[in-house]
């Protein structure tokens, strides 16, 4: 599989599978090293970075040498040796281990092959574009920001007011992986900030803040191998717990009473329920942003009177109760008292308190490096205070905000583990559930990720979408977002119902919250939230037409019960994403593979959300297959169709030939 073919001295082909994935020579070297002085300034998650390269250096003179099956390239520079490639072919992987001889150089180029018509997907969650040829991806997980559209009003004063306005690449979850349609993976090794540009026509470059631990490369003749292959190699994800699949996951605050009347009025309309997610348990906070809780994950009994026991109550009646968390403690209170007697938390450079500015209060970050304080905070926090009191899930927020000037327990640089926090934030809340025998059981759902995280986040949330319709952060954004997850490895994916942010005059209408609900009967969960100023929103039980249509909804995704489980099953023993690209099944379809606003979900589903405002027809692309649409019954063939789509009757479609065809026709 593995063949490295040697010009002449100064020129070599790598090929793997049949792929030519590397080329260099002296007009088109392989590796470029340098040194570079890297500014960082964070402000609430969202981070400026500058670089000032200092040098930028061409390797071009190498020596090439076989030791049985591994090939060790050795790359020159005045005959002095800078960097060397252990290449090798390890059950089915091409492997390639470097070492840096020179331990100044911390800035680091590699030039992969492409072809001008290539398609690239992954790199994490990427929420503005699917389809990533043409443009260059920092890597650095983060705040999106507000709006991620540099030429809307809404960036401008998230910009200008909270430096919080985003660009098209920043996101909670990046990854250092790119999926390939020559149908190949490919996975860069480090920690470090990287710059994946898909720029130029020939080649991709991956551009490294230290030499990187490895590159893995995989090959598959077809994409849900590959997709298998991929997600075999970082692990897969768990199966969702039966109760989720029996309704919807309602986002409601402010106490037991409220709670009790917006469950009395979404009875009425016979809306099924899975759970109440009551993000301010712990209490809550005001601030010129809106509604934020206080970070001290203890029951607050003042805000929630009784709650032990309407836990217990609301479980009998098939409920469950889910909750909220995050990996910081506010100064002041009890868990972050408790923890700085530990030694728990990060510190300054110089070892005093190091706190964290989140927006109007300070918060120390549990130094996850530390074994003592990972152990302290998975049982003592997560286990008693969530677990042991009877929460069945929550919400594990953040994981982004590892500011680069504090010191570590491990010793290890905060820029190296920045992008490893969430990692290490959603093992913790792995951890715990599988110590409390609780997996199947528990659900709790993480907006953050990187390389490695999959095995651990449970349930994937697209993060705090704008309450809007708009392309780079609204509706629309969550579907790329689902995708390009999915390609990443982790394959559950759901949204916030509604949006979150509601800021620079943003207000949700009745007619986002209805178009959103259609979309997320369609996922692999359904949950609402009320935003971060929930009286600007419209609200789920503000209208009986509203409520009609959830009910209409929700009793849809749970018809779907068994469909859905089975594609959630295939995620986690086989790997393949819940929402899917087009091309997964219908790779000789050119017209798939720039789609990025509708998915398949599972195999046997089309969808085509209408994310956009006051729509009453959308225009669908269905691939060469017979499909019925879900709602009209109406039989349609492959290309492109305009499609009625008003309120209620959404482009949803189904295969025909489905084994599950005859639930999909009894479902309306």
């Amino acid at each position: 599989m593995l063949n490295i073919n040697l010009i002449n001295n100064r020129e070599f082909i790598l090929s793997f599978a049949g792929k030519t994935i590397f080329q260099h020579s002296d007009t088109s070297p392989l590796c470029y090293i340098g040194i570079g002085q890297e500014t960082i300034d964070m402000y609430r998650g969202n981070f400026k970075i500058n670089d000032y390269l200092e040098e930028k250096i061409a390797l071009r003179d190498f020596k090439l040498k076989q030791l049985d099956d591994t090939y060790i390239i050795s790359f020159y520079l005045l005959e002095q040796l800078f960097l060397e490639l252990t290449v090798a072919c390890i059950e089915s992987k091409l492997i390639i281990n470097f070492e840096a001889k020179n331990k100044s150089l911390n800035r680091f180029w590699l030039r992969v092959c492409a072809d001008e018509d290539e398609k690239i997907y992954g790199c994490g969650e990427q929420l503005s574009y699917f389809n990533l040829r043409g443009r260059n991806f920092p890597l650095w997980s983060s705040e999106p920001g507000v709006g991620r559209d540099k030429s809307t009003y809404v960036t401008w004063q998230a910009d200008v007011k909270d430096k919080a306005g985003g660009d098209y690449y920043t996101t909670n979850y990046p990854q250092s992986t790119f999926v390939s349609s020559q149908k190949y993976y490919l996975h860069m090794d480090s920690t470090a900030y990287m710059n994946f540009d898909f720029t130029h026509n020939n080649f991709h470059e991956l551009h490294c803040w230290e030499i990187p631990h490895q590159i893995i490369i995989e090959t598959a003749d077809n994409y849900l191998s590959l997709i298998s292959k991929l997600t075999k190699f970082f692990g897969r994800v768990q199966e969702l717990p039966e109760w989720v699949y029996n309704g919807i996951i309602l986002g409601i605050q402010d106490g037991p009473q409220i709670i009790e009347q917006k469950l009395s009025k979404v009875r009425q309309f016979n809306v099924k329920i899975a759970g109440v997610w009551a993000q301010d348990w712990q209490g809550e906070r005001r601030t010129s942003f809106g509604k934020r809780l206080n970070w001290n994950w203890q029951w607050d009994k003042n805000l929630y009177p009784d709650l032990d026991k309407k836990i217990i109550e609301w479980k009998q009646q098939g409920i469950r109760f889910l909750g909220y968390i995050n990996p910081y403690l506010i100064k002041g209170y009890p868990l972050y008292a408790e923890a700085q007697s530990l030694g728990y938390f990060a510190t300054s450079l110089d070892g005093s308190e190091y706190l964290v500015d989140f927006g109007e209060f300070y918060c120390g970050v549990v130094d996850l490096t530390n074994p003592d304080a990972f152990k302290w905070y998975k049982q003592r926090v997560i286990g008693k205070e969530l677990i042991e009191f009877g929460l069945d899930g929550w919400m594990a927020d953040f994981g982004e905000y590892l500011p680069i000037d504090c010191k570590l327990y491990n010793g290890v640089s905060a820029k190296i583990m920045h992008n490893d926090w969430p990692r290490l934030w959603a093992k913790a809340n792995f951890e715990a559930v599988q110590e409390y025998n609780k997996l199947g059981e528990i659900l709790f759902f993480m907006r953050a990720g990187f390389n490695g995280c999959q095995p651990y986040n449970l349930l994937l949330w697209a993060g705090d979408q704008c309450v809007d319709f708009s392309l780079h952060d609204g509706l629309a954004s969550v579907i790329p977002a689902a995708l390009s997850s999915g390609m990443s490895g982790s394959g559950i994916h759901h949204s916030d119902i509604g949006g979150y942010t509601t800021l620079h005059g943003l207000k949700r209408t009745k007619q986002l919250f209805m178009r959103w609900v259609e979309m997320a009967a369609f996922t692999p969960v359904m949950r609402t939230h009320e935003g971060n100023r929930p009286k600007d929103n419209f609200q789920f039980d503000q209208d009986d037409e509203a409520l009609q249509h959830l009910a209409k909804f929700v009793s849809i995704y749970v018809g779907l019960k068994s469909y859905i489980q089975d594609v959630v099953n295939q995620c986690a023993n086989l790997g393949f994403p819940c929402q899917r690209p087009l091309f997964m099944h219908y790779e000789d379809d050119p017209q798939c593979y720039d789609l990025q606003y509708q998915y398949l979900f599972g195999e046997d589903i089309l969808v085509a959300p209408v994310h956009q405002e006051n729509m009453e027809e959308w225009l669908v692309y269905l691939p060469n297959d017979e499909w019925v649409h879900l709602f009209t019954k109406e039989q349609f063939i492959g290309g492109w169709h305009t499609i009625s789509a008003p309120i209620g009757k959404p482009a949803v479609f189904y295969r025909k030939k489905s084994s599950f065809s005859q639930l999909f026709n009894n479902l309306i």
